[in-house]
């Protein structure tokens, strides 16, 4: 398996954010861009950080964000992780939903810390639902390696499902809400409460 090695951020943002209804990845909860947001937390904890876009965000990003463009070999949010992981084939990835406006840096340290390099990847979970939060986990190199072929041989395209069928770490954050996922109007206004307590 991997080395302790490097370890690069990836915050995906290159979703439709159909349920939302517009684009998750600007949603300013904390006065910025919420990629650029998440982007600033992986590059305190990360050697290396890269956004994940489609090709008609290029030019809406600012050249102070490395990026990386959706290949569109794959479906879904394997897409963007899957595109990061042919670029720089040895490296684990943090991967980051936009969609976490309460994530911050000791939840990502806790999670770090507690990584299992012998398992395909370190996933949090949340303890009365301990199911992989593949989009909040460090998926380690063997790990998309192995989801490369999971998704040539048409076994499945959930990032989710891959994770629940293979050896994984599970990390359950000492702050749960740090798991909130805003997909819809409802969880935005719950985050934005929150974020002003």
């Amino acid at each position: 398996m991997t080395s302790k090695g490097k370890l690069y951020g990836l915050v995906l943002s290159g979703g439709k954010s159909t349920r939302m209804g517009n684009d998750k990845s600007v949603i300013a909860y904390h006065g910025i861009p919420q990629r650029e947001y998440i982007y600033k937390r992986l590059s305190e904890v990360c050697d290396e950080t890269f956004m994940s876009i489609r090709k008609d965000q290029a030019d809406e990003i600012s050249e102070d964000f490395q990026v990386i463009t959706d290949e569109d070999t794959f479906k879904g949010p394997f897409n963007g992780i899957l595109s990061a992981h042919e670029k720089y084939p040895d490296v684990a990835w943090l991967v980051l939903a936009c969609d976490l406006p309460l994530i911050d840096v000791p939840s990502l340290k806790e999670l770090i810390t507690a990584r299992d390099t012998t398992r395909l990847a370190t996933a949090f979970a949340l303890r009365e639902n301990p199911l992989p939060e593949p989009l909040c986990a460090i998926w380690e190199a063997e790990g998309l390696k192995a989801s490369v072929l999971y998704m040539n041989t048409q076994q499945g395209s959930c990032p989710r499902k891959f994770l629940i069928h293979n050896e994984v770490a599970l990390v359950f954050p000492s702050d749960e809400k740090v798991l909130l996922n805003a997909n819809s109007k409802t969880e935005y206004e719950e985050a934005l409460k929150i974020v002003a307590q």
